[in-house]
This record gives structure tokens, sequence and C-alpha cells, in this order.
């Protein structure tokens, strides 16, 4: 089995809580992942998460559940972002962005070049 990085392991977690729409028990979240990952690993990277306020938890019964409260869009742009700030060269970092996509994802990014205000 490959190791995954903690980077990816949260942003994995942070979509499995988006895709949720609600409340999810860390062995609910152990379980919509790929790998097996640790019980253990998961509830650090949800405490890490609930520090930074990315998600939320409640009590049920005698454990906890999450949800998430962050924005999944605006935190995958930031990771960009982030990515891009620390490139050498941006322009490289995109061009290979974009060669990458799929012809949905292509389309969708070529309409909002085109109209970013979404007024069309």
């Amino acid at each position: 089995m490959s190791r995954r990085r903690l980077g990816q392991l949260e942003a994995e977690v942070l979509a499995v809580l988006a895709g949720a729409g609600g409340f999810l028990s860390p062995q609910e979240i152990c379980d919509r992942l790929d790998g097996e990952p640790a019980y253990t690993t998961i509830n650090t990277i949800l405490f890490r998460l609930l520090d930074k306020q990315m998600v939320e938890r409640t009590k049920h019964g005698r454990a906890y559940t999450y949800r998430l409260t962050a924005d999944e869009s605006g935190l995958a742009a930031e990771r960009m972002f982030g990515h891009l700030r620390l490139a050498h060269d941006p322009s490289a970092v995109l061009s290979q962005f974009v060669h990458g996509l799929s012809p949905h994802e292509e389309a969708a990014l070529r309409a909002l070049l085109e109209d970013p205000g979404g007024e069309t």
C-alpha cells in the first residue's frame, strides 16, 4: 500500500465531507476513502481541520461527528494559487494544468474566461 502525504489525505477528507452534505463520523470518513487509512490518522486530520475552523463537530452518542464549514471551491482555488505563487515559471504551470483538463473542464474554463461574471 502506498502512503499518501498528509496534505493529500487532508484534501481527500475535505472532499468526502464536502460530498456528504452533513455530519460524518471518523469511521464513516475512513470507509469512504481509498486505501484503508488508519482511524487514528483520520482523527488527527479532523482535529487539525477543526483547529483551522474548516470543520465543525457535534457530539453523537459518545463520539463526535464532523461537517465541512469551509467552501470547498475556495479551498481548492487557494491551493492552486499557492502552487502558482511558488512556481519559478507560473506560465508553464498553467500550461501544464490546461493541457491536463478534460474536454468538459476545458469548456467550463473557456466559458469562465469569456464571461467571468457569468452574465451571458
